[in-house]
């Protein structure tokens, strides 16, 4: 193995270790290099540089995360604005740090903080590198925790953003500086002034100057349900081409100068390598800039023959690169689209001759694309849970057209900025080419839509899909087990079966959805949901990033109205079917609510259902809108489930009788307030498990440490969502319960026995 796959691995490996975090990394690695030194294995020696630089960025990025002792603390700090994006009296910042220090002199420090990502509602002007003193409310970079979601916390690890949060009003932010608008802002508001269709403008921002941020929400989704998204960011085509352009250019320019040694010029090779890291550059060096700069600078040195390593060796040596100058890379999934993609093109054209001719690039594309079809989907469909069937045949066009067409027109009206008309006569037509890509799209879109799999199918169909492009594309296979490969992973893709749920068993799950409540229950054919979790200020509803538009719901009980149970009635409405509705009152305008009545029951798939709260022929107007919350009695089996949402102590005490015995899993009422789980409450319920569905750092201090003491007085098994995750239980099964949780602890034992552990607010706990 030559020294480049060598430096890869060493560099993927570091970056894997610094994610572990192992005691005594720092030490063993600088033991290693010392050892690799004092033997002269100098090789060895590099390797382990490699390997420990690696590491230690990544050890850097974890160490600059927000403290836990500084989670909700007001912050004072010194801020350079990266990026923003508006959302109507909403604007998302993403902040430079540059000097930080917490108002309270008593919490620990907060200098290592290095990027950020911030809310500010109804800010004034603001402007890309502006420099302003603000105070900041933040908490370390985490979010839902949810099974076969999008994992926002892994995200913002990636990106490298040490903490989320809010601007505060007081004390009063205060600009320090006006920002110099560098050179991409500069030519985004050349375009504002000379693009006026919106399309064209977003398209141009995007494929000529990296500001991916350009394209609206309608944008993203047709790319997502076409598989184009990576057409429309900077990627290995865009540098690729403008290298190539640039070299083109060069190396006729040198064959006018030096007729007979233009072939030996290597003044062309710097022209292009320049191009690409100048592009890129404009294209303000992000993730995807970087990575198709690098692979274009190691591509260039393939294609100039000079000591050049072969393809596979170019492959490794791009990755180990790329990882070494960004180790964060490694858990972008486009890191490994790109590099998946280039290699099985390396693979399927190693030892075949050049195309020739128009029919035979035809030929070549065809080809290409027929064979990296499969294994990218195979890839989206791990990375990001969907699979857009028009991705294949649309690309075909897609590509070349982008590529060839769209980016080489944005460049052209580019170098022809210095005279307006001009530019703006060629941008007319890159805008009538966008509108009729964009209508293709449309209509691809809504013959074949994109599809979102249950989880349960993800992994065997992307198995599947990378073993037909294995088929295909390694050399020496023979066509009669190819096809017959084929055909036998169809079959076996089309008679897979979902897992299913016993008659007389109840799946419950407390989903994550921070300060709210959503729980999900299903028996072997009937699903439920009890409340719908919250809607926040800036309109967003976690339930829409539960499910995948389009599921059907036999019965969706809203406990009450309060926002933090009721905010996701929209978005279910909208995006899913829903049979019937219960709840106290009317939850929203034109749905046909039953209201929930104490002795109400029904039976499903062998579970019983029934509502103990509130009493029939009882006026609530009197009652808060907590004690009117539906509460629910689940049974499967000898194994019960209660849910009572806001409910206080009171309507405990009323119901208390009508529990006759203990129950297995309880959710806490009112997200573990001091207001419910009443001392008799806990006496009555005595529940094995239970479960506070609260949000992390939420500012009421729930549970209560009162009221985690009592349960866990009790014996109970205390689970938190803002601690766990989304909680899940299998009721009415042998043996016992069976409990999963999203988010593992890292060890099992220090709790209150068997595999529970404890749960302590945050918050010091008020004496009652």
């Amino acid at each position: 193995m030559g020294l480049a796959p060598s430096l890869a691995i060493a560099a993927v490996l570091g970056g894997t270790l610094g994610t572990l975090a192992q005691p005594g990394l720092v030490a063993g690695l600088a033991l290693a290099l010392l050892a690799a030194l004092a033997m002269r294995r100098y090789r060895l020696a590099l390797l382990i540089g490699v390997l420990a630089l690696s590491a230690g960025q990544v050890l850097l990025a974890r160490g600059a995360q927000l403290p836990q002792g500084l989670s909700r603390a007001d912050l004072a700090t010194r801020v350079r604005i990266l990026s923003l994006s508006e959302e109507g009296r909403l604007t998302r910042l993403r902040l430079a740090i540059e000097g930080c220090r917490p108002l309270d002199a008593a919490r620990p420090s907060c200098a290592a903080l290095d990027r950020v990502r911030v809310s500010w509602y109804d800010p004034p002007a603001l402007a890309v590198d502006d420099r302003w003193r603000l105070t900041l409310r933040l908490r370390p970079p985490a979010g839902f925790a949810n099974p076969d979601t999008f994992d926002y916390g892994a995200w913002l690890w990636r990106e490298g953003i040490d903490a989320t949060g809010y601007v505060r009003d007081a004390p009063s932010p205060q600009r320090l500086a006006i920002g110099e608008p560098g050179l991409r802002q500069v030519a985004l508001d050349y375009l504002d002034r000379h693009v006026e269709d919106p399309l064209a403008r977003r398209w141009l921002a995007a494929l000529t100057l990296g500001a991916a941020g350009r394209l609206d929400s309608a944008d993203w989704e047709l790319l997502n349900a076409t598989g184009t998204t990576h057409v429309m960011v900077i990627s290995g085509l865009h540098v690729g081409l403008v290298a190539s352009l640039v070299l083109w250019v060069s190396r006729g320019l040198a064959r006018l100068l030096t007729p007979r040694r233009w072939r030996l010029a290597t003044g062309p090779w710097w022209c292009a390598a320049a191009a690409a890291v100048g592009y890129a550059g404009l294209a303000g060096l992000e993730p995807p800039a970087l990575r198709a700069m690098i692979m274009a600078l190691v591509g260039l040195w393939v294609a100039s023959g000079r000591h050049a390593p072969g393809p596979w060796q170019g492959w490794w040596l791009a990755l180990g690169v790329i990882v070494l100058f960004d180790p964060l890379a490694l858990w972008r999934p486009g890191l490994w689209l790109s590099f998946v993609a280039v290699g099985l093109l390396i693979l399927i054209w190693q030892g075949r001759p050049r195309p020739r001719g128009g029919y035979g690039w035809l030929r070549a594309l065809l080809r290409s694309q027929c064979l990296l079809a499969p294994l990218m989907a195979a890839a989206v469909l791990l990375a990001f849970d969907r699979l857009a069937p028009a991705a294949p045949l649309v690309n075909l066009l897609v590509v070349p057209l982008v590529g060839s067409v769209l980016v080489p027109l944005g460049l052209a009206g580019w170098l022809l900025a210095w005279a307006p008309p001009l530019a703006e006569g060629i941008w007319q037509l890159f805008a009538l080419l966008a509108h009729a890509l964009q209508a293709l799209l449309v209509w691809c879109e809504s013959v074949m839509p994109m599809w979102q799999p249950p989880s349960w199918q993800a992994w065997p169909w992307a198995l599947g899909l990378a073993l037909l492009a294995a088929l295909w594309a390694l050399p020496g296979v023979a066509r009669t087990p190819r096809w017959a490969g084929s055909v036998a992973l169809l079959l076996l893709g089309t008679t897979l079966a979902p897992p299913g749920i016993a008659t007389g068993t109840l799946r419950v799950r407390v989903q994550d959805v921070g300060q709210g409540q959503l729980l999900s229950l299903r028996t072997a054919h009937h699903r439920l949901l009890y409340d719908t979790g919250p809607r926040f200020r800036s309109g967003f509803m976690p339930l829409t990033t539960l499910w995948p538009p389009g599921q059907s719901f036999d019965a969706v009980i809203v406990s009450h109205g309060d926002r933090d149970h009721s905010g996701g009635v929209p978005a279910l409405r909208e995006l899913h079917h829903v049979a019937r509705w219960y709840a106290p009152v009317s939850v929203a305008p034109g749905v046909d609510v039953r209201p929930c009545r104490a002795g109400s029951h029904w039976r499903w798939d062998g579970v019983e259902f029934r509502f103990l709260w509130p009493p029939d022929g009882v006026d609530l107007a009197g009652r808060t809108t907590n004690d009117r919350s539906c509460v629910l009695l689940v049974e499967a089996g000898d194994q019960r489930l209660l849910v009572s949402g806001d409910a206080g102590a009171g309507v405990e005490r009323r119901i208390a009788d009508d529990l006759a015995g203990p129950v297995s899993v309880l959710v806490a009422g009112h997200h573990g307030s001091r207001s419910s789980s009443s001392p008799s409450w806990v006496a009555a319920s005595r529940p094995r498990h239970v479960v506070f569905s609260a949000g992390r750092d939420n500012p009421h201090g729930h549970p209560a440490a009162s009221v985690v003491r009592r349960f866990r007085a009790a014996g109970s098994c205390l689970w938190n969502t803002a601690i766990d995750g989304a909680v899940t239980f299998r009721l009415g099964g042998h043996p016992a319960q069976s409990v999963a949780v999203e988010r593992e602890p890292s060890g099992w034992g220090g709790g209150v026995g068997g595999r529970c552990h404890t749960v302590e607010s945050p918050h010091r706990d008020v004496v009652e």
